[in-house]
Order: C-alpha cells, then structure tokens, then sequence
C-alpha cells in the first residue's frame, strides 16, 4: 500500500481529499502546515511514497516545502494550487514537483494523476493474484500459501493477515492497521488478536518460529513483512 502525504491548509478539504484517497486504498497521513509537512516528510521517509503539497500554505510555502524535500529525497510531489498562473506551474516544476493541479479538480482527477506517477516510478500497488518472497507463494485468487512446495493450512484471518504484509513489504503496520483490515474495524484493547494470529502465522510458515526471517516485529510499532518480494 503506498503511503502519501497529504498537505493542505484547509481542514474541510483536506479531510475530504485524505478520506477520498484511504479509499483508493493509500495510506494517508495529512498535514495543514508546510513546517509540519517537512517534518512529517522526514519521519516517514524513506517509506514515503508520494506528497500531494498545496502551494499557498502557512508557515512555509508549497514552493519551499519541495525546495527542502528535493534537497533530502527523491520522493514524487504533485502541487496543487487554486491559482492558474502558468509562471507558478513552470517554477513548481523547475524546483522538482512531478505534477501539477488546479483547483477546482475532481477527485476523479486527483486519483489518475496519483496512479500515473506513482506508476512512473515504480511504486503503484498493483493488485497481482500470486506474491513471491524467498520460498513463500500466496495465491490470492485460490487463497492459497505455500512455503516450497509444501502447502500450508492457515486460517481466513491468517491468510489475509499475510496478504496485507506480503502486499508491502518493509512497510511497518501497527496492530490497530492490521486489525482494521481483517475486520474492517478496530477497537483499542483488541488488537492483542494481531498477536496470536502473528505467532500462529509463524508457527507455520517461518524456518525457526523463534527467530523469525519473514514477519518482523517493530517493537513499540507493529509488524512487517521483511523479505524482497519478486512480483509475478
């Protein structure tokens, strides 16, 4: 699931861009302020995937907040700007924005120009049937894991649990996260579930149960999904 950062100063519109996105199944962290963009930039890097940046923002401007992110990463940033001056278009691009949107824009339109350039450079999260790590092959459409070519018996929770990590991996999840795709809802206090269902999950698909290779734990954090994948 590729993570974006959401940075725009008004509240009502960014709840509604943030939410539109969580939908299109993006991880969504969304900021007001060009400061705490750079900031939250610099926590999520190099996890980050994609910014979305409003030009006109308090504190510092959208032209500044991608002057400071080019200078430290190389992470994708679409500017969005309710001005259509094309000076602004060419200097946002000259400095490093990868793309550039208008407001008003739909969000139809928002969402195509994500795909497209999280597609440009690798990172769109591209729902494929089969997923490959070392010795594991999960089959989503047959719902079906192996470790070599032995097959594994996992539960519902078990399977979709290890689709989510497989899906991202080196992306951390919290147990929160986790539970909320299983069950499509989350409550505090039960996402001690996501533990049991993590050491079931190793118990049968890790060489040393003890000493996991492929589902690490990131203590204080959650979980994730060590190994490279190779996409089929």
């Amino acid at each position: 699931m590729p993570t974006i950062l959401l940075v725009e100063d008004d509240r009502s519109l960014r709840e509604t861009l943030a939410y539109n996105l969580q939908r299109q199944e993006y991880s969504v962290e969304a900021v007001g302020d060009g400061q705490t963009a750079v900031e939250a930039a610099r926590r999520l890097h190099p996890n980050l995937d994609l910014v979305v940046l409003d030009l006109m923002l308090p504190k510092l401007d959208g032209f500044e907040v991608c002057r400071i992110l080019r200078q430290e990463m190389s992470v994708p940033i679409i500017m969005l700007t309710a001005r259509d001056d094309e000076i602004d278009r060419v200097i946002g691009l000259e400095i490093g924005a990868d793309d550039y949107i208008t407001k008003p824009f739909s969000m139809r339109e928002l969402a195509a120009r994500v795909r497209t350039v999280l597609r440009r450079v690798g990172k769109q999260d591209v729902q494929t049937d089969i997923l490959r790590a070392a010795d594991i092959t999960l089959d989503r459409s047959g719902r079906l894991v192996k470790v070599g070519d032995r097959l594994v018996d996992l539960t519902a929770s078990e399977f979709d649990l290890l689709a989510v990590l497989m899906a991202a991996p080196g992306r951390s999840f919290t147990r929160l996260e986790l539970l909320e795709r299983l069950q499509g809802t989350a409550y505090e206090g039960y996402e001690r579930t996501i533990d049991v269902h993590i050491h079931n999950l190793r118990n049968k698909i890790e060489p040393e149960p003890a000493h996991p290779v492929y589902i690490e734990t990131l203590y204080g954090a959650g979980y994730r999904f060590a190994a490279q994948m190779e996409k089929v």
